[in-house]
């Protein structure tokens, strides 16, 4: 059988609706656990909306990882292939960790809530955005952000999600002069994303340090499955190594591309995305079209998945 990795989602793929067509109740359960710990409906929210809510870090980084958690609880209730790897971008980072049993799933909820609230408390809202550049190679991305800067401005190119789509984060005002010139430059499309923070860049690092604290004082334990971090591309036995890779993240590049290209180098061809949407699925088919890549957030697709995984 062919190595098989999970990768879990980060921010943007929250949508409402998300995984309200998988009728399984340990889907249910998971989101009523979550409810309970944060003292809000997560379920409702994810449902219902309203859409800008769910797009506030504080409460997308839950609602993100209680998807991720309830979605690989069904494929193992369904006796699915087991990973031989797992990753996470960004925030999903955070899920691949409840599922290889590093931390707690209520734990990692207060964790990934208190991080949210962190990210939002750095930055007044609208003063960050983040936006993905396509077209434009990692170096020229690198290079607008340095030339578009004002003053004490931050902007910095943060997730290199695939060949030709880096995201760059900043102060607001660089981000859309960025992404002006960016057009003017050859790119083919600027899109800014849906979040209310500029992760990954040098604004976070304040809230980093705040962050530092909230992780050490959870009980980690080593992961089960090797998982692939973000800042490094390596993963950690060491928990002190693990911790301090999750703090570091928060202020550094999302090297996506780099943790395929590691993974496939270990034998990984196929890749399930556990959580809603499929923005990874995509990804990976920019990084290498010989992956096989299947996201699970729909019922039909989680079908399809175990099928195809089973035949392998």
């Amino acid at each position: 059988m062919q190595s098989l990795a999970f990768i879990f989602p980060g921010q943007g793929s929250q949508s409402i609706g998300m995984l309200g067509g998988i009728a399984a109740p340990i889907i249910h359960k998971t989101f009523e656990q979550a409810s309970h710990k944060l003292g809000y409906d997560l379920w409702a929210l994810t449902q219902n909306g309203p859409e800008d809510k769910l797009n506030q870090t504080q409460f997308t980084q839950p609602a993100l990882l209680a998807a991720g958690v309830a979605l690989f609880r069904l494929w193992q209730e369904q006796g699915g292939v087991q990973p031989s790897y797992m990753a996470g971008h960004s925030l999903g980072e955070y899920t691949a960790l409840v599922c290889s049993g590093a931390v707690d799933f209520l734990d990692a909820l207060s964790l990934v809530s208190e991080r949210g609230r962190l990210m939002q408390q750095a930055v007044p809202q609208g003063e960050g955005a983040m936006a993905a550049i396509i077209g434009m190679d990692n170096e020229g991305v690198e290079a607008l952000c340095h030339e578009v800067v004002e003053n004490q401005e931050v902007l910095a190119a943060v997730n290199y999600n695939a060949v030709g789509q880096v995201v760059i984060a900043g102060h607001k005002t660089a981000v859309v002069r960025a992404m002006g010139l960016a057009k003017e430059k050859g790119a083919r499309m600027a899109v800014p994303l849906p979040v209310s923070v500029p992760s990954h860049c040098a604004l976070m690092k304040d809230a980093a340090q705040e962050l530092a604290v909230a992780i050490d004082g959870l009980v980690w334990k080593t992961p089960s499955v090797k998982v692939i971090h973000n800042v490094d591309v390596q993963s950690h036995e060491n928990l002190s190594e693990l911790k301090d890779s999750l703090v570091k993240q928060l202020y550094n590049p999302v090297r996506w591309v780099e943790t395929i290209q590691y993974l496939s180098g270990q034998g990984v061809t196929q890749f399930v995305e556990c959580g809603p949407g499929k923005v990874l699925t995509g990804l990976n088919k920019r990084i290498d079209k010989s992956f096989q890549s299947m996201p699970i957030g729909e019922t039909a697709a989680l079908q399809a998945a175990h099928e195809t995984l089973q035949c392998s």
